[in-house]
Parts: structure tokens; sequence; C-alpha cells
């Protein structure tokens, strides 16, 4: 597995800096540099990528501008001296936002990112599916086990993902599509505001589902889920 990729950036000495740091990894492969936008947006129109690094404050366009012009957008990584971006960075579903210097140490744990994240996007029919949830959550791509999930709560336009080492992730996305996103013989929505790990499930009585830690409702409308779960045990 190798992703293309290439690097926009005004500043030749951040582009020399990313060339050197992208030719340690054997799964990049750095098909070329760009010092002005307009170029790399050019290139980008015919020549797509898997995987983009990108300046945000540049003079001709700015990286922000060059992503939403994309019509095929590659995995983004914002590579950029100013954190008052992060917001834009986030609507346009960027996998990382590093900030300059940039370095190593934080170049790839951004790499592994993109790598694990590419091949949870191309798993092949047959393989062992990644037992992971990716996420959108402070700006950037977050990767979760399914298995450290307790249980996910809706908060309105949020969804806030409640984990074994008593951490949260809080996200931007409906319950509906975080359902999408889970296996459906591991999680099951029980109420409007509540899914749950099937087998984290120690008891259901009057219409509550017992966790390790907490006592969630059921909601009429997800009682054949308490039906089809008391008949396999």
């Amino acid at each position: 597995m190798i992703l293309k990729c290439i690097a926009i950036d005004d500043e030749p000495l951040a582009l020399r800096l990313i060339s050197e740091y992208v030719s340690r990894f054997p799964a990049l492969q750095l098909v070329k540099t760009f010092d002005d936008a307009i170029s790399g947006a050019e290139f980008l129109k015919t020549r797509p990528v898997d995987l983009l690094f990108i300046d945000i404050n540049m003079p001709d366009i700015t990286g922000i501008d060059l992503v939403r012009s994309l019509e095929v957008k590659p995995m983004i990584i914002f590579t950029t001296a100013y954190k008052n971006f992060a917001y834009e960075g986030f609507e346009l579903e960027a996998l990382d936002y590093i900030l300059k210097p940039i370095d190593f140490k934080r170049f790839e744990k951004a790499v592994e990112k993109a790598v694990d994240y590419f091949r949870y996007k191309n798993q092949t029919p047959g393989e062992q599916p990644d037992e992971s949830l990716y996420v959108y959550s402070e700006y950037r791509m977050v990767k979760i086990d399914l298995n450290a999930i307790e249980y996910i709560e809706s908060m309105e336009d949020y969804i806030k993902i409640h984990l074994t080492d008593a951490k949260t992730v809080l996200t931007l996305m409906p319950m509906k599509k975080v359902l999408e996103k889970l296996p459906g013989d591991k999680f099951q929505r029980i109420h409007r505001s509540y899914i749950v790990p099937v087998n984290k499930i120690r008891s259901i009585q009057n219409r509550k589902v017992k966790l390790s830690d907490v006592e969630l409702p059921v909601s009429e409308s997800y009682t054949d889920f308490i039906r089809t779960w008391m008949k396999f045990r």
C-alpha cells in the first residue's frame, strides 16, 4: 500500500522539511511539491492524490480556499503557523492540523493517522475489518477503538462518545450517521438519545438498560430490541 501525496507551501524551507520527513515513510510517495497554490490546484484537477500536505496562509490563494475548490478531495493535513484557522479545517474534515515549526514526532503522528484511515476506507471484501470508528473532534480526525465505547449520547447537533477510560469525545454528527458507521451486530440504538454496545449490556429491566456504570432508558420506538436481546439470553 502506497499513498501518493503532494505538498503545497509558499515557504521553500517548509517544503524541504516536509519532503525530508515524507522520505522516511515507505508508505508515502511524494509525487510533487509546489511553492504556489495556483500551480498545486491546477495539478490536482488532473492528477488526484491520496494525501495533501498544504499550508493555509499563502499569498495567492489560501489553503482553505484551495481545498474548498477541489471537486475530489484527498485526505488533508494542514500545516500552518497560525492557530486561528482550526475551525475552517474542521469544516473541511481535515485529517489533521499541524502547527509550524513542524516537529517530526507530530508529523509522524499525522501520517500514521492518514495511513490508518486510508486502510479503513479501502478495506477489501473478506479482509479483517478495522475495529475502529473515525470521527472529527477538536478540529482533527480521531480514531476510536470500538471496544472502548461504553455508550453514545446525542446532544442536539453533537454526539458524545463515552469511553471506558472515563474520557469522552464530542463530535458534530447526527445519531443516524454514527449508527451507519457502526457494525449493526455490535451496536444498537435504544433511544433517540442513546446507542449502546450490545456486549456491554449487563441487564434489561423495566425498559432500562444496565451497563457497567450507568442505566439508560429504552424508548417505546426501540422496545423490539429488548425482545430480541432477551430471546438470546
